[in-house]
């Protein structure tokens, strides 16, 4: 197994690269994954594995081995160490293991439904990873068909998305596009749009979301935009009894979308 030791070395320097700015993970197609949970998830979800890192004295090297073989993957696996490690981990409870990934392509017609009552969270032009990632624990929570982003502000490999997202973006199927394309899709397979909205709105428990439905929620400092709420099935909203007028849209959204579930019996 190869070993480096050197936080100088050229491929030590491109996981840093990858992990912190988007235009090289563009360029690349690669992505930087970090702990065994995450390498588990991926893996599950037919990521292709470029190359293994693991730390000396840290990583479970037997037990990621193990994870691999059992997915007829064959990844360089090199180790590092400790002070590599540290390098490059971008959080400090990682398992000692960090994966350099072939990322996908989340276009619309990568989206696959099971069946034909699919339910499915869209989010306007989300900014922070932090949301985007607990946007994706609730679909995943919720087992929705399909997470879609809207005018993306941030590239989906954003090792915050991941982090918060706690390995959900490999789990769930996640599409991106503008809101025109995505208005167009949704019109394609008949699926209603509710709209997470202020005005013309009725309480969100009092709309039927049993057939196929889409979700979709905006900002908290802007909401949506009249391209949404004119296209909108119904606007609904969810009654403040305080003195703010919207929540965190990762917690509007998990209300709203359990609600649909309840009414869907959890399927």
């Amino acid at each position: 197994m190869k070993y480096i030791s050197s936080t100088q070395n050229k491929l030590i320097k491109e996981v840093l690269l990858l992990r912190d700015k988007s235009r090289q993970r563009r360029k690349t197609g690669l992505f930087v994954s970090e702990g065994h949970r995450e390498l588990e998830l991926l893996l599950k979800g037919g990521y292709k594995v470029h190359t293994l890192f693991a730390a000396k004295g840290i990583a479970n090297i037997e037990a990621m081995e193990d994870l691999i073989s059992r997915s007829e993957q064959k990844p360089e696996i090199i180790e590092v160490s400790e002070e590599v490690y540290k390098k490059m981990a971008y959080r400090e409870t990682t398992e000692g293991i960090i994966a350099m990934v072939h990322s996908k392509t989340h276009d619309l017609d990568s989206i696959r439904f099971s069946d034909k009552n699919p339910l499915i969270l869209i989010a306007e032009a989300p900014e922070k990873p932090g949301n985007i990632g607990a946007l994706l624990r609730t679909a995943d929570a919720a087992n929705l068909d399909a997470v879609i982003i809207a005018n993306p502000k941030t590239d989906l490999y954003n090792p915050n998305i991941i982090r918060s997202g706690v390995g959900c973006l490999f789990t769930t199927q996640v599409a991106t596009a503008s809101t025109t394309e995505i208005l167009e899709w949704l019109e394609q397979h008949g699926i209603n749009v509710y709209c997470a909205a202020l005005t013309a709105s009725v309480n969100y428990h009092t709309v039927d979301y049993c057939a196929p439905s889409a979700i979709v929620v905006g900002t908290e400092a802007t909401g949506l935009t009249d391209e949404w709420l004119q296209a909108s099935t119904q606007n609904i909203i969810i009654p403040m009894q305080g003195e703010i007028d919207s929540m965190n849209v990762s917690v509007s959204a998990a209300i709203i979308i359990f609600e649909a579930k309840r009414q869907r019996n959890f399927e």
